[in-house]
């Protein structure tokens, strides 16, 4: 990685801010550690290569709101959230808000730097807007489950707890959830969530018409 790129590191904890700047440093990485996000929105907006990495649960001002307000005043900046206390609504949560991934500590250092050269690159890229189109061709390849358990997996609910509003195994929820990331070409769930949230997934009538009012689920098969 180009050493024209400068990571930004938010953390309330001291010692996991040494060992993260470590880590990154000798990856080859510039760092700025800051101790709390309002320490790191004094600085905006940035210039140059930059990329933040910040924990999710920080007093006054936590990772999500963090993110917010990144993406009003720097818009164009690449964000990984990390987390001790995560799961899968926190993903969702962070992924909504904008950030590129989402990891969940203990960190392991490949996956890190992999997150932050993917996250990179894909502010990089300017995508063509027939992308849009593409993930909603790929959207209708979903059968009318595989939608239902998606708008699950988008509310941020575990397996069971969509098993449980469709009436159906936590087994079967497993293999539809595996269904719409192959449908989808998703390789993880930061990749599902960029592409529902570019097309604006939420806003979609997932659920079929002879269904219960939006946002209830059904309770049969």
């Amino acid at each position: 990685m180009a050493n024209d790129l400068t990571i930004h590191l938010v953390d309330d904890e001291e010692s996991l801010r040494r060992s993260l700047t470590f880590l990154l440093v000798s990856a080859g990485f510039a760092v700025r550690a800051h101790s709390c996000a309002k320490a790191f929105l004094e600085l905006l907006p940035l210039s140059g290569r930059t990329c933040l990495v910040t924990d999710l649960c920080m007093p006054d001002i936590d990772g999500i709101e963090l993110l917010r307000r990144l993406r009003r005043l720097n818009p164009a900046v690449p964000a990984i959230v990390i987390t001790g206390q995560g799961g899968i609504a926190a993903a969702v949560q962070a992924m909504k808000a904008g950030a590129s991934d989402f990891l969940e500590k203990p960190l392991k250092e490949a996956a890190l730097i992999s997150a932050i050269k993917a996250a990179m690159e894909h502010g990089r890229i300017d995508r063509p807007s027939t992308d849009c189109e593409h993930v909603a061709a790929r959207l209708r390849q979903l059968t009318e489950r595989e939608r239902q358990v998606l708008t699950g997996v988008l509310e941020g609910l575990q397996n069971k707890m969509i098993a449980y509003h469709l009436g159906i195994s936590a087994r079967t929820v497993e293999v539809h959830r595996a269904n719409v990331m192959a449908k989808m070409g998703a390789r993880n769930l930061a990749e599902l969530m960029r592409m529902t949230i570019a097309i604006d997934v939420t806003a979609q009538p997932l659920e079929p018409a002879n269904t219960s009012p939006a946002n209830v689920w059904p309770a049969y098969i």
